[in-house]
């Protein structure tokens, strides 16, 4: 069992780089590569973390410092970084071949996996199509909806809906059904009309209700849209029970099952997007499962491979399937497809991760985990500048606020969000904030201990920034 600490986990470091090599990585770091979702000229004047090693639910940067990794290493990482079954799962595959491709071949692993995908799944999903990235998967998805109307005799239905302060991925498809102007207003230009419906924020909602007396008016709000628009719609598209990148934003409950009888009563395909909420961040497998939603496409990645190799998946019914099939002249074929598609090393990962749920009892032993980082997130709410503290499964947004009352943001140059961060990383914790809005997704291999840690390094910095003596 990985999730006590051992005296030799606790003692290991990994062997640190020269001071030399350090400096040097450094001065190469800023020469040559860009950084994503980063400010290059904030980079250059900054002192970069080199991570050259982790262990558990550490990193271990080129000096030998551990850091706590509080976002999983962007919520993929699962069972704790070198997990020995990982690792070792990944060396067998590679006694037998890396890659080979799926294009008119087919490969063990691709085949274990996908049958117990479907398996684990919502009831209805019997098909699986691999990329190796979210966004990758969400343009799947995307392009099997519009086509399956194309065979199915209703070429009218081009159009999506998605929701206000959506993110599913950066790839054109992708940024077209998101609704994070920060990140795809530039984009405009390039981008295919969708409608957008207005997101479940409670906290500060669009339509300037309160929950639980509103009756769920977003997902009302969403229905009329599809009313006035069904025939044209070929698919709803959501990221179910949280919006991760719009700041860890929880829906409140039966919304999601809401909006799978109005995609059921207008005949339109729901995809849902679990590249960040599935495999266990919720407290179940899938995020779906809380409702009883089985979605018509569902889109997988991030954990899927328990944070070792990049895939993603896109399962889909029978019926979506069925669609494709025809005689070769009809070009009915699905033409889309990813060079890496179905690899084995990331499938064969993958299948150790599917294991070590089992074998470990992941799932079970989450659940006072959960309870206690919802104990341990009671003081923040105490905090002056804390607005809102959300919390599904393992999935933690801290919304900060320059007046609580008001509920008025900092302003941006205040940055106060990375500020938070980089003080966290004094304290021995990675963190990464959406803007004001501080994330906690741990390993879920976490232990208590190390929970408790990361939560006083997280209080401490949040009042350090903004409650100054």
């Amino acid at each position: 069992m990985r999730d006590q600490p051992t005296a030799a986990r606790d003692q290991a470091h990994a062997a640190p780089a020269p001071e030399a090599d350090t400096a040097r990585l450094i001065a190469d770091d800023k020469a040559y590569v860009w950084h994503p979702f980063t400010q290059m000229a904030d980079w250059l004047a900054d002192e970069p973390l080199v991570i050259a090693a982790g262990e558990g639910s550490y990193l271990i940067d080129t000096t030998g410092r551990r850091y706590l990794d509080g976002v999983s290493s962007l919520w993929v990482t699962i069972h704790g970084h070198r997990h020995p079954v990982l690792d070792a799962a990944v060396r067998a595959q590679l006694d037998r071949i890396a890659h080979s491709t799926l294009l008119g071949l087919a490969n063990v692993p691709a085949i274990e996996l996908a049958r117990r995908l479907v398996a684990l799944a919502p009831p209805g999903l019997t098909k699986v199509f691999y990329a190796e990235n979210g966004a990758s998967a969400v343009e799947i998805a995307l392009k099997m909806a519009f086509q399956y109307w194309q065979h199915r005799g209703e070429p009218q239905r081009t159009r999506f809906l998605s929701l206000q302060g959506a993110y599913h991925g950066d790839t054109l498809g992708a940024v077209s059904v998101g609704g994070i102007d920060l990140f795809h207003a530039r984009f405009r230009p390039l981008l295919f009309p969708v409608l957008h419906a207005p997101q479940p924020y409670c906290y500060r909602c669009p339509l300037g209700k309160t929950h639980p007396a509103c009756e769920l008016a977003c997902a009302e709000a969403l229905g009329d849209l599809l009313a006035a628009h069904a025939s044209e719609v070929a698919a709803v598209i959501v990221e179910p029970l949280v919006q991760g990148a719009a700041g860890m934003i929880t829906q409140p409950p039966g919304y999601l099952r809401r909006v799978r009888a109005l995609c059921d009563h207008y005949g339109v395909l729901l995809i849902a997007d679990e590249v960040a909420t599935g495999f266990g961040r919720t407290g179940r497998l899938f995020a779906c499962e809380h409702e009883g939603v089985a979605p018509d496409l569902l889109v997988l990645g991030k954990g899927i491979t328990g944070g070792y190799l990049p895939l993603s998946a896109v399962l889909t019914t029978q019926a979506v399937y069925d669609a494709f099939l025809g005689d070769y002249t009809e070009l009915k074929t699905f033409f889309h497809g990813h060079t890496y598609t179905g690899n084995q090393l990331c499938c064969a990962a993958a299948l150790a991760n599917l294991d070590l749920f089992a074998q470990e009892d992941t799932l079970g032993r989450l659940q006072p985990k959960i309870a206690r980082l919802a104990k341990g997130l009671a003081p923040f709410r105490a905090l002056a500048h804390v607005g809102e503290v959300r919390q599904r499964g393992f999935m933690v947004g801290i919304e900060l606020v320059a007046d609580r009352a008001t509920r008025a943001p900092y302003p941006l140059e205040a940055r106060v969000g990375q500020r938070v961060c980089r003080a966290a990383r004094e304290r021995g914790a990675i963190l990464r904030p959406l803007g004001d809005v501080i994330v906690l997704m741990p390993p879920l291999c976490i232990t208590e201990d190390e929970l408790e840690h990361l939560l006083a390094i997280t209080y401490a910095s949040i009042v350090e920034v903004t409650e100054p003596c």
